[in-house]
């Protein structure tokens, strides 16, 4: 798991403090980094073959990350606290070595872009791989000879291609972000109601993290990754990262001696793509993430279509995890065929329709031509996990697997179940506005970690890797012997 949580005050605004020094390097620390902002903490569990040992190492970031706050919260929700524009959120630093330089340029870069209001979001990012015991048993089942690596690579794109095409199913499920605060459109156009006075929102949206005003943005819209093969994928990303924008040429590179973005491409690097899943390798030092997937073949897929739940002190839940996990094996089993001009343009009308209207009465989306009701599609998409669960369920003392899912066909059969509608009734009961709201539970899940049982092994541990961290950055930049320029011209000519 990866976690996103903004520093804030304790009235709710973005922090401006540097990034605690009791937590370690930002650059080097294996569990507690940053994302875009200095203030934007990301906390990384290892890998687990078990569910529950990832989220006792989640909640145990948590409330080690607690111990060390001063006078701080974390914000409890994907959109961001108040805002007073772009300077009011701080780029993330991550020291003089040229690695540190790079991230923190690429970051320069995504400011002037988009700007960096769109980069304060916050989201959860599941990283999910099958056994590799798996695979070769897959193979032999489908009577499939060749390169495991290969196979292996091609049946998790089959599986990237399915979540494409049923994905809009986590929006509705799972989205937590039907409303914002006012400021964070702060002179831009819009088509939200008015909540209240200092909330805006959309009456029937699920993820306005995952509409055009969020995760994913209209500057991209025009850019076609192909994701019917690892080598389409690699050669469509690759011409992104090395073709010219004129609009970002227009920026410059270096201004005045100071650094605006990394280059003046269409892509800085691969990670600025905005998908909701990619499919990843584990990269060697310093690796590009396509020559990674080149090298090793997809080894894993990242899921970064989920929202912050505002109701769960870690922002997501076992249940929650466990219907994705038999969504994501539905979608490698079932068939996949490669998704064309036409069938790509009805993923993206059905995932912006559902991030914005998706408890709406009657809606309907789009599959092969035909207008379908969401309801129905949903449910049968429930239906055909029922089976997986099942098999699931067989290594657990109970039913876990048959009750999430059982959750899910609760609130496809009910919208008002979802969390983006208990958001907005839970606002209305209490009469508050969204930065009321997100205050409020915020305060909430900061005593819940501070009375989370951390062990004492578990926080010495923490404290060692964070020290450990520290030197770590000090001997990398001690250990750089070449200009920035040389580093990032090296950086980009790995082939």
């Amino acid at each position: 798991m990866e976690k996103e949580s903004l520093r804030v005050n304790l009235d709710g605004e973005i922090a401006q403090t540097p990034h605690p020094r009791a937590l370690g390097s930002a650059l080097t620390h294996p569990c507690i980094t940053t994302d875009y902002s200095e203030a934007l903490l990301e906390f990384i569990t290892p890998p687990y073959p078990e569910l529950s040992d990832t989220l006792r190492a989640l909640g145990d970031i948590h409330a080690f990350v607690y111990r060390n706050l001063d006078q701080e919260l974390l914000w409890a929700t994907s959109m961001p606290c108040v805002v007073g524009g772009d300077e009011s959120i701080p780029i993330a630093e991550y020291g003089s070595s040229n690695v540190g330089r790079m991230k923190h340029i690429y970051r320069r870069g995504l400011d002037h872009r988009y700007g960096r209001i769109m980069q304060a979001i916050a989201g959860v990012h599941f990283n999910y791989s099958l056994p590799e015991a798996f695979w070769p048993a897959y193979q032999r089942v489908l009577g499939e000879q060749g390169s495991l690596k290969n196979f292996r690579s091609e049946h998790y794109f089959r599986l990237i291609r399915n979540f494409q095409r049923h994905g809009w199913l986590i929006s509705y499920l799972f989205g937590a972000s039907p409303a914002l605060c006012r400021s964070f459109l702060a002179g831009r156009e819009h088509n939200f109601a008015q909540f209240e006075q200092h909330t805006l929102y959309a009456p029937h949206a699920t993820s306005l993290r995952m509409s055009d005003i969020g995760y994913k943005n209209k500057a991209q819209a025009g850019l076609k990754v192909c994701y019917n093969t690892l080598e389409t994928y690699i050669a469509s990303l690759t011409r992104a990262i090395t073709t010219p924008a004129p609009d970002y040429a227009a920026i410059g590179t270096q201004v005045d001696g100071t650094w605006r973005q990394l280059n003046t491409n269409i892509l800085q690097i691969e990670n600025e793509y905005y998908s909701f899943i990619r499919p990843k390798a584990v990269a060697e030092s310093g690796e590009r993430p396509t020559l990674a997937l080149d090298r090793a073949g997809v080894e894993y897929v990242e899921i970064r279509a989920l929202d912050v739940n505002a109701f769960d002190p870690m922002g997501l839940d076992a249940a929650q995890l466990r219907f994705i996990e038999a969504f994501l094996l539905l979608c490698l089993l079932q068939d996949s065929p490669p998704i064309d001009h036409d069938e790509q343009a009805e993923i993206g009308y059905n995932q912006a329709q559902v991030a914005v209207r998706g408890r709406e009465p009657g809606l309907t989306l789009r599959r092969r031509g035909e207008h379908i009701l969401l309801s129905d599609w949903a449910t049968h998409l429930c239906e055909a996990m029922a089976e997986l669960c099942e098999i699931l369920d067989q290594n657990e003392d109970e039913p876990v697997y048959q009750a999430a899912l059982d959750d899910q066909i609760g609130k496809v059969r009910d919208p008002d179940l979802t969390p983006s509608a208990l958001m907005l009734s839970d606002m209305r009961e209490h009469n508050e506005s969204f930065i009321e709201f997100a205050l409020r539970l915020s305060t909430q899940h900061a005593a819940f970690f501070r009375r989370w049982p951390l062990s004492t092994e578990a926080r010495l541990d923490m404290e060692a890797a964070a020290a450990a961290s520290i030197r770590e950055q000090a001997a990398i930049e001690a250990a750089d012997t070449l200009d920035f320029e040389t580093y990032l011209a090296n950086y980009f000519a790995q082939q």
